[in-house]
């Protein structure tokens, strides 16, 4: 599953910006990529876990601005069409995951 994270912030003042910044560094160390700008997303193994990073999430959010949160499947995601200019570019791929036996 992913976790999308996408967002507009004022930048208008320098709280504004600064608030902006203290938001989009706390997704980068939960573990977000940013897609586009405002627009970042998390691999999750589950629903539960995308819930866990919300709530790890949401204290950060600044107090003016709009953030909305996505959880898309992996099929859903795969099915994402991404381009830069006129050429296709891949997704994202989801993180290796390890095998015990």
């Amino acid at each position: 599953m992913w976790l999308v994270a996408m967002f507009d912030l004022p930048v208008g003042t320098p709280e504004n910006r600064r608030a902006y910044t203290q938001f989009r560094n706390h997704l980068l160390s939960v573990g977000f990529s940013m897609l586009q700008f405002s627009v970042y997303a998390r691999f999750c193994k589950s629903e539960r876990s995308a819930e866990q990073i919300i709530a790890e999430v949401k204290p950060g959010i600044p107090e003016s601005g709009q953030v909305r949160f996505l959880m898309v499947t992996e099929k859903q995601f795969a099915k994402m069409r991404s381009f830069i200019g006129r050429k296709p570019k891949s997704n994202e791929s989801p993180p290796e995951q390890l095998i015990f036996f």
